[in-house]
């Protein structure tokens, strides 16, 4: 009896450690498999984040928000940015909107990856060249060769363009002066010396140009000034065209525009990039684009004004037969 126990013993124990070997393989072949698909699970999470530095204006912040979400889907997660989180992660892209919020975030981390909505090309190019594909922009302000373009589809019989610029950005100008020669116009570029000098200046500009072309230089172009401007260009029987979609609410008679949503459809494809290759691609203007209308000054200054569809359609095609002529 004694050796038939000690048999059962036996059994016993090794069945026990029959259970704790496969336990214990369970348990290293679970281990594994969570070794190996942490890093993805974690490179997906990080992957889907992307960081936004607002503006001042939290309706706009709100707006943006919510295009940028609807663009990217639900499976990005856009968190907001505070300051000095741009010391702890130097890998997430962060959105930022406007210039001041891209100065705040550079200035506190000059490697994280930033791409610039509503700024200007003057103001983000030379960051975007320096950056070598870790910062760059959706392009805000219009293009002057659109704005240009379109006020000649309003005014057909336009051959002369005048603009008003400061000493300081009078260079600005000067690809575009270059450019227009291939749509039928000329241009001149007239330099506002001061303050004093705006209204003799635009007086001159006026005699030579079909109308005045506004760009965005808030050192002409400002809420003082906008009012005299208009009043002058109106009383000589010529019209404004830009410098934004604000200024026409104001008294300039049209101005092209990027909405908000194809800023944001733009904006994902650029984040996507970045995740792909980690480089973003140069700032650009979206393709897509409308134009803002001034009913009552046309009619004040008896212009017929095209269908606002229409002008989009001819301006793009111009536009674009343009550029194919050139790279061809």
């Amino acid at each position: 009896m004694k050796p038939t126990h000690n048999t059962k013993v036996g059994r016993t124990k090794s069945g026990h450690a029959s259970r704790r070997t496969v336990v214990s393989a369970v348990l290293f072949l679970l281990g594994v498999l969570f070794l190996l698909f942490q890093p993805v699970h974690a490179q997906s999470t990080s992957g889907s984040e992307v960081y936004l530095a607002g503006s001042e204006n939290s309706a706009l912040n709100r707006r943006m928000r919510s295009l940028l979400q609807e663009a990217m889907g639900s499976t990005a997660t856009i968190r907001s940015l505070s300051s000095g989180q741009t010391s702890q992660d130097n890998t997430t892209p962060i959105i930022t909107l406007g210039p001041k919020a891209f100065t705040r975030v550079r200035q506190e981390n000059r490697h994280v990856p930033i791409l610039a909505l509503l700024v200007d090309q003057s103001f983000i190019d030379g960051y975007a060249e320096r950056s070598e594909g870790s910062v760059s922009g959706i392009l805000y302000n219009p293009p002057l060769i659109r704005q240009a373009v379109a006020g000649q589809e309003i005014l057909p019989h336009a051959t002369r363009v005048a603009m008003l610029a400061r000493p300081e950005t009078i260079e600005l100008y000067e690809p575009l002066v270059d450019k227009l020669p291939t749509y039928g116009l000329q241009a001149r570029v007239f330099v506002v010396s001061s303050d004093d000098d705006l209204i003799p200046t635009l007086i001159h500009a006026l005699n030579y140009g079909d109308f005045i072309l506004a760009a965005p230089d808030s050192g002409i172009y400002n809420p003082r000034t906008i009012k005299h401007i208009l009043l002058t260009a109106y009383r000589r029987n010529r019209i404004v065209i830009g410098p934004s979609q604000a200024y026409v609410k104001a008294g300039s008679l049209a101005s092209t525009y990027t909405p908000l949503t194809e800023i944001a459809k733009l904006a994902a494809e650029y984040i996507e990039q970045y995740r792909l290759d980690g480089q973003f691609p140069p700032p650009a203007y979206p393709n897509v684009f409308r134009i803002e209308l001034n009913g009552q000054v046309a009619r004040s200054l008896n212009i017929p004004l095209p269908d606002r569809e229409e002008i989009v359609e001819s301006v793009s095609e111009r536009l674009a037969g343009s550029k194919e002529a050139s790279d061809d």
